[in-house]
């Protein structure tokens, strides 16, 4: 019923699967075969059921152990070959390909060698298909004969073709493959003058072929099947037919030899070589067809003319006229001469140099095409510029100028090539100039491209010599008055012109600097200021080193305007006149100033004469009676005010008022005025503007002198007239200061030098600017031993001047040549007995110095100790014993060296070429000294085993050798006498002898004396492999069954392989090649004896598969193999693991029975355990409030009421038992935090309250009046959270809203007034915010009472502050102090009036006891600062008080996370910081420790120590990724205060895999069988080493460390790469090969 159960849900799952799968394109199918293709092979002419086998298995491994897989050939067998089967053994289902019985139809390779299969298989229950393909090759059996292809073959060939040349390669094929298609080649007839690799079919030269003797060869070739010894047949062969045809050999080639002459300009037929061709063949092969100059003639300007009609000498010809102009180094002919040969052969190519007439060493050219020099303006006349040079340099070269246009401005050194200036050059003028150079024959040319640099050589100009304005007084300041200008012929800044006045006074003027605009700086008065300026304006350059300066005279008229009124002397003039005044008696003069000198002043009377009584003179100012004061209209007034003005024209004076009163009597006139004070004020003003003017005229005196040239340049009076300088000074080389000095500055006191005389060579130079004499170019005492410069300094003033000096240079000698030899090179030969002190050459050698400079000694550089020379003569001679076979030619490097007392010495070296005779002193030597070789008993006769190779280092008929047999080994070899080819010429047999030593000699053709040598070679014969039987295991397929954690070494089972071949063929040895479980098993090689090699862990790996191989002995192993499935069991070594480190449930008080609290979720690794696991509470629950599912492990709640505030939390163990023997459990921790249900009202501290207060006074305004509080009621509720906020209000009692309450504090305030005896009754309720919501009510009495009287003594706080602690816990109402005041027994009432935060805190408004008012959290804050006041009603005082709230312990440390995950790799070293768990405690004050609690595997906390103040995680042990790859810890925090707080997280530690292990082979020696013919690729054997890395660091590369000669082995690698750290190197096996050589 279960099992039904169980394959209906399986059903559904894979129709759900299928549905997913139809949504999800990328669905992968559960069940796959292990590859998506496989190869088997099955021997053609098989039996009917024969299975087919492959290197691995084949088939599906069951994720599901219900699955029932079918497998079908769907595709690939047409012909109805095969059948597959399913074959089920543990967790695969192996494939199985078989061939069908009863079929007419065989497999054949020869018709078909392979099959590609397709494989469909089904899952029955849920129809899921997997496909696959199975690639079956089909083996070859022997049954088919070698045939030829072609049948014939022919070649020709030279008499000459070397020995052991291959001249034809014969091919056969067999249709067979593997052995059963190997033959072997051989010559039906013997023949020693050839031989053919029995394998490849090459044949090869073994003897010398002669043309006069044979000129054809026919040979027949047979092709013979190797099965004949394999398998007894009868070796059917077939046979072809090889023709070699001998042709006469045209054996050498021409060879030239020339002697190239100098031929006369007269001769008008020259021959400028004679070239001699020598053939050594006879007949028409060593005639010369032809000499031909095959390259270096393009224009074919020569020709080869024979000497002697058929004669061997030729002579090189003109044709014409040569072109030597284009190739003045004249021609390099490449000759070459072919014989009349056939074929022709051609001699080696030679290089002749036919030398032009005209030049010796080649054609003139300028080092550069174009040269590029600057010179600057300041260069006085022969200052050096560049110099040209042309190459080769010959004694007559000459340069000169081209046509140079214009005025020539350069001078060129006709012999040297310098180009020095010939007068100063200025940039405006020309900026640049362009020479062209040649020499003087007109061959080569080079242009010189100079640039003159700019320099500060002109002074700036003004347009004008002089400049003249004038302006009119009071202008604005800034008003232009005049610009002027000046222009510098200069570049750049050199030519930047800015202006300045140059007055040494002060002028009311200023100049724009850069546009030369000259302003007003001051505002301008005519009467006040000068009239007349004279400006120097300089004009000045930007240019260096200094500036260019010049003055131009400036002049500036003032010009007058009226712009003064006129001023009267008096004013305000008051007096009397008598009535009988006189007709035109003066009465006054008025006067009036005007600064102006313009114009005169004019006087009138404005007012106050309409009566015309008076007249004033316009002039002269005179006022006087025009008519009678007596009668007349004049007898009617008697007083009079006049109004009188003046003007100068345009402007009109402040006016002057007389006011007359005439006097009846006869009086004078009598007329007082104020005076102005004009005159006096302008007298001065002229006086200090007169001075000014005359202050200015200084400046006319001044004559500028800076700009003068007034001295001459001058050298230094001890200057050296005499100097001497060494030859090989450099280049460059400062030799002496050409100092002089000029009195003068600026550009006058500048100096610039040149050689003006005595450097015709131009050896030397001088620094333009510092004087410094130098060495221009290379000095040569040999050429030139004394100078005499006339060196000339000048200054730049206008005019210039200048000074000169002479200077005497001699050269001293330095040793700067080198000695010279006589020859480029010195040959001689000399025979290798030649006596010991004998002389050979002599070497000579010539040195240009002077004294030790030029004396030579000869010195012999090469190491050699056969050779000397004599260090004075040069001689060279014989010293050692000389072998020409040990070195034939000896190459001595000789050096000449020159002797100076205290420069470095100088050599030259020369090489001399020994070249040694021979003489015959060497035997023929074998190589090697002696020869092993193996061949295969079943070679053919006529077949090489091997080449003798024996060398004699003698030249000429001493090195030819020739072989012979002193002992044929019973007449079975034979050796070739040319080619030292041993043969076999008898059949062999293995059974018959195996082992022969042959007996070789050696000897060479020497004269007048042979020498021979001898060398022995041993021949093995090898039997061919007949191990045709491979071993067989009874089944396929074979399963053990072992118990996890057994020792390492114990037996699980052993596995039976037999093989019907005899001796070593039929001797096996078994090993593990493959599989889940290599390493963790090993077999004993000899008895299959499986045993296990490592810790078995069901819990990492329940079950491991083998691939088992048993293979033969024999000299080709044979091997099959078989698949081990191993189950390991089951043992119970696992504890229980919970899922969480620790739980935290939340639930409702007053829960009802059975509600769900948590679901505790263990697993368990063992399977024994797994889903048998028991949960149990085992401490926490003494009063039974919870239950656990004794096997699901649900935690519910039970009968008894859950009650929050009796108790907030519960902490339960609950432990997890398996049901293993013996039982392992663990233990978890389980926190249920019981959640508040609003199940208690608030309650107030008294059951009412009644409280007396003193009266209170209305103020003058009701309406200011303020609310005062006057109580505080107090209700607490057990309930936290909403539930126990709480609300108040005033119910009842205040029916005039005088009475105010704090709905959060409970503080009662009053603005009511109230007398002595007044009562008020409150009715106040509490609130709490629960739902539902619940409440309670008391009644507040207050009672007001007369102000008590005040005592005569002053209340005072008996301390002067109070201090108190409280513990957060406390519950409200907790009373924590008294605050008292003296004197005793005075009525009182206290109040806090600041620092209560959050209303914390209350005073009992008549004790003056402080208690808590609402709940603390000493987190939130824990120290207070409370202000208290208390009063009698009249007085008032205040204290402070400070509250400081102790933190419990109400918090549970939490971590910062409740799973740590980290990698960390196996190599990392012990006591290494990996991680670093924190944890954090709102109670500030608790220090926090760590420890670790529990981990899945005991072992894990034996590798890693916690550190209990820091949290820190350190590795104690080495770890190990393939012992555990991932630790589990559980790591708990605790606080250190009472109650004791804990909280629990999990770590999980993956250790990552590193490249720790070395590969470890599973043998320590291997030995493997080969033959020598093996093809190139064939197997030999196969190694296996393991890793016990994963992923790449167990990916193995193999290579062979060390190999034999030729390194004829090789492994096939695995490339893959390694792991990142550098591998470690495996301890490396022995391999032992066996060779079955066959031949060469």
């Amino acid at each position: 019923m279960g099992r039904k159960l169980t394959m209906l849900l399986l059903l559904l799952v894979q129709h759900f699967g299928n549905c997913e799968g139809n949504q999800r394109q990328h669905h992968i199918s559960p069940l796959q075969f292990t590859d998506v293709q496989y190869n088997a092979t099955v021997y053609e002419n098989s039996a009917a059921k024969t299975y087919v086998e492959q290197p691995v298995k084949m088939g599906i491994y069951l994720a599901n152990p219900l699955w029932d897989v079918r497998y079908k050939i769907i595709s690939g067998d047409n012909e109805n070959l095969f059948k597959a089967e399913e074959y089920i053994l543990g967790n695969f289902c192996f494939l199985r390909i078989r061939t069908k019985g009863g079929n007419t139809a065989i497999l054949n390779r020869e018709v078909k060698d392979h099959y590609m299969l397709t494989i469909k298989a089904v899952e029955k229950n849920t129809n899921v298909e997997a496909r696959t393909k199975v690639w079956v090759q089909i083996l070859d059996t022997n049954d088919l004969r070698p045939l030829f292809s072609p049948t014939s073959y022919s070649v020709s060939l030279p008499e000459n073709t070397a020995i052991r040349t291959s001249i034809a390669k014969v091919s056969a094929t067999d249709a067979d493959i593997g052995t059963n298609g190997e033959f072997y080649y051989s010559f039906k007839e013997r023949t020693d003058t050839f031989a053919i690799h029995p394998t490849s079919g090459a044949v090869v030269l073994t003897g010398r072929l002669d043309y006069t003797e044979t000129k054809l060869y026919e040979m027949e070739i047979l092709a013979v099947d190797r099965g004949m010894k394999l398998y007894g047949s009868s070796g059917i062969s077939s046979m072809a037919r090889l023709t070699v045809h001998v042709e006469q050999a045209n054996e050498y080639a021409p060879v030239i030899t020339a002697v190239v002459l100098t031929p006369s300009e007269l001769d008008k037929d020259p021959t400028y070589a004679i070239v001699t061709v020598e053939d050594g063949d006879q007949g028409s092969n060593g005639e010369i067809a032809s000499l031909s100059i095959v390259a270096g003639d393009p224009l074919q300007q020569f020709k080869t003319v024979r000497s002697v009609p058929g004669g061997k000498e030729y002579k090189i010809k003109a044709v014409s006229h040569i072109d030597w102009e284009s190739q003045p180094f004249g021609y390099n002919l490449t000759l070459q001469a072919k014989d009349k040969g056939n074929p022709s052969q051609f001699s080696s190519v030679k290089v002749i140099h036919i030398i032009s007439p005209l030049f010796k060493s080649g054609p003139v050219r300028f080092e550069k095409d174009m040269y590029r020099a600057e010179i600057s303006e300041f260069a006085p006349p022969d200052t050096p510029v560049i110099i040209v040079k042309a190459l080769p340099s010959y004694s007559q070269l000459k340069y000169v100028l081209k046509n140079a246009p214009g005025k020539v401005r350069f001078n060129l050194n006709t012999h040297t090539g310098l180009i020095s200036t010939l007068e100063p050059i200025k940039a405006q003028y020309a900026p640049h100039f362009e020479l062209e150079v040649m020499t003087s024959d007109r061959k080569a040319s080079a242009k010189v491209l100079i640039k003159v640099k700019a320099m500060n050589s002109n002074p700036p100009e003004f347009i004008q010599t002089s400049y003249k304005a004038s302006f009119d007084e009071n202008m604005p300041v800034g008003t232009s008055v005049i610009s002027v200008s000046a222009v510098d012929l200069d570049e750049g800044e050199n030519g930047y012109v800015t202006y300045s006045i140059a007055n040494l006074n002060p002028l009311p003027f200023v100049i724009n600097h850069f546009n030369g605009i000259i302003s007003t700086s001051e505002e301008m008065d005519y009467e006040l200021m000068p009239r007349v300026y004279n400006l120097r304006i300089r004009a000045s350059d930007w240019g260096t080193p200094y500036r260019r300066e010049v003055e131009v005279p400036v002049t500036i008229i003032l010009n007058n305007l009226n712009d003064n009124i006129p001023l009267f002397e008096k004013i305000n003039c008051e007096g009397t006149i008598p009535r009988d005044l006189g007709v035109g008696e003066q009465i006054t003069t008025v006067s009036a100033i005007d600064a102006d000198e313009l114009q005169l002043v004019r006087y009138q009377i404005e007012t106050g004469n309409e009566l015309e009584l008076f007249t004033l003179n316009p002039n002269s100012g005179v006022l006087s009676l025009k008519q009678p004061l007596v009668s007349g209209i004049g007898a009617k007034v008697s007083f009079h005010s006049l109004r009188i003005t003046a003007t100068d024209g345009e402007n009109f004076a402040v006016p002057l008022y007389i006011n007359l009163t005439v006097a009846a009597s006869r009086k004078p006139v009598n007329l007082q005025c104020e005076e102005t004070g004009v005159a006096k004020m302008l007298a001065e003003t002229l006086l200090q503007a007169n001075k000014l003017h005359n202050h200015g005229e200084v400046e006319d005196a001044f004559f500028d002198t800076h700009s003068m040239n007034l001295h001459a340049p001058q050298f230094r009076s001890t200057l050296s007239t005499s100097i001497e300088v060494k030859e090989d000074l450099p280049v460059g080389s400062s030799i002496i200061l050409m100092n002089a000095t000029d009195l003068d500055f600026g550009f006058n006191g500048k100096l610039v030098y040149a050689i003006s005389g005595g450097n015709n060579d131009s050896s030397f130079m001088v620094d333009l600017e510092t004087g410094m004499l130098k060495i221009l170019s290379p000095l040569d005492r040999e050429v030139k031993d004394k100078y005499t410069l006339n060196i000339t300094v000048y200054d730049l003033g206008i005019p210039q001047k200048s000074d000169w000096h002479l200077l005497d240079i001699n050269i001293l000698d330095a040793n700067d040549n080198r000695p010279e030899f006589l020859q480029d090179s010195y040959f001689v030969e000399v025979s290798e007995n030649k006596e010991l002190n004998s002389e050979i050459i002599q070497i000579e050698a010539t040195d240009k110095d002077l004294g030790p400079n030029g004396e030579v000694k000869y010195s012999l550089l090469t190491d050699t100790d056969m050779f000397t020379i004599d260090s004075e003569t040069g001689v060279v001679k014989v010293v050692g014993v000389l072998d020409r076979e040990i070195q034939h030619v000896h190459f001595l490097k000789i050096e000449a060296r020159d002797q100076p007392k205290e420069e470095p010495q100088l050599f030259s070296t020369v090489l001399l070429k020994v070249s040694l005779e021979d003489v015959n002193d060497n035997p023929p030597k074998f190589i090697p000294s002696n020869y092993y070789v193996k061949v295969r008993e079943d070679l053919p006769e006529g077949t090489i085993v091997t080449w003798l190779e024996a060398y004699d280092p003698d030249v000429g008929q001493s090195s030819q050798v020739r072989y012979s047999l002193l002992d044929t080994g019973d007449g079975t070899f034979d050796v070739d006498k040319l080619s030292g080819a041993v043969r076999i010429v008898q059949r062999l047999d293995f059974e018959r002898r195996q082992i022969y030593n042959l007996t070789v000699r050696a000897k060479d053709k020497g004269r007048p004396i042979s020498l021979s040598s001898t060398c022995y070679v041993e021949v093995e014969v090898v039997d061919v492999n007949e191990n045709l039987h491979p071993p067989r295991f009874s089944s396929f397929v074979d399963k053990g069954f072992v118990k996890e954690d057994v020792p390492i070494g114990s037996s699980v089972m052993t596995v039976t392989a037999y093989d019907e071949d005899k001796g070593r063929d039929g001797e096996i040895r078994y090993s593990i090649r493959d599989g889940s479980g290599i390493g963790i098993f090993r077999i004993d090689e000899e008895k299959g004896v499986i045993e296990t090699a490592d810790r078995l862990d069901r819990e990492t790996a329940s079950h491991y598969w083998l691939t088992v191989y048993a293979t033969d002995q024999g000299v080709v192993p044979l091997s099959s193999f078989i698949e081990i499935y191993i189950e390991v069991g089951d043992v119970n070594d696992n504890a229980p693991q919970t899922t969480e480190p620790v739980y935290y449930p939340e639930i409702m008080e007053n829960s009802p029975k059975d509600v769900s609290v948590v679901q505790i979720e263990a697993f368990d690794p063992d399977s024994s355990s797994s889903e048998k696991l028991t949960y149990k509470i085992t401490s926490g629950n003494p009063q039974g409030f919870f239950s656990i599912n004794i096997k699901t492990g649900l935690i519910t709640t039970t009968s008894r009421k859950l009650d929050r505030e009796q108790q907030s939390e519960h902490i339960l163990e609950v432990t997890i038992t398996d049901n293993g023997i013996p039982a392992k459990s663990t233990i978890t921790r389980v926190v249920v935090k019981v959640l508040d249900e609003n199940d208690n009202k608030p309650l107030f501290l008294q059951k009412f309250y009644k409280i007396r207060l003193p009266e209170r006074e209305k103020p003058e305004r009701e309406r200011s009046a303020k609310r005062e509080p006057i109580y505080r009621v107090i209700a607490a509720d057990k309930d936290e959270g909403p539930n126990a906020e709480i609300s108040y209000s005033i119910e009842d009692g205040d029916e005039h809203g005088k009475f105010f309450i704090e709905p959060k504090t409970g503080v009662v305030s009053s603005k009511k007034f109230s007398g002595a005896g007044e009562y008020d009754i409150l009715s106040i309720k509490a609130v709490d915010n629960g739902r539902p919501q619940r409440s309670s009510t008391i009644r507040l009495h207050v009672e007001w009472i007369s102000k008590p009287t005040p005592s005569a003594d002053p209340i005072s706080f008996e301390e002067t502050f109070f201090s108190f602690t409280v513990m957060e816990s406390d519950p409200v109402a907790h009373m924590i102090g008294v605050i008292t005041v003296e004197p005793l027994g005075t009525p009182l009432w206290f109040d806090i009036t600041g620092g209560n935060y959050d209303s914390r805190f209350d005073v009992d408004k008549g004790t003056g006891t402080v208690i808590v008012a609402r709940p603390l959290d000493a987190e939130q804050k824990s120290n207070y600062n409370l202000t208290v006041e208390a009063t009698d009603g009249t007085r008032s005082i205040s204290t402070q008080v400070y509250i400081k709230v102790i933190d419990t312990n109400d918090h549970r440390p939490q971590f910062s996370t409740s799973k740590y995950e980290v990698i960390i790799p196996e190599d990392i070293m012990p006591e290494t910081e990996i991680l670093q768990v924190s944890a954090t405690d709102r109670d500030e004050k608790n220090k926090l420790i760590y420890t670790m609690q529990s981990s899945i595997d005991p072992i894990s906390l034996k590798k890693f120590r916690l550190d209990p103040g820091t949290g820190s995680l350190y590795t104690s042990e080495t770890l190990d990724h393939e012992a555990i790859h991932q630790h589990i810890l559980t790591v708990m925090v605790r606080d250190q205060d009472v109650p004791v707080k804990r909280n629990f997280a999990r770590i999980v530690i993956n250790v990552s895999d590193t490249n720790d292990h070395a590969p470890w082979f599973t043998s320590s020696s291997y030995e493997g069988r080969v033959y020598e013919s093996a093809a190139v690729g064939s197997a030999v054997l196969q190694v296996t080493a393991l890793d016990k890395d994963k992923g790449k660091n167990a990916e193995i590369v193999y290579s062979i460390e060390s190999a034999l000669e030729n390194e004829v082995i090789h492994f096939s690698t695995k490339e893959q790469q390694y792991g990142q750290q550098a591998s470690p190197v495996p301890d490396l096996p022995v391999f032992l090969f066996s060779y079955m050589e066959d031949y060469w």
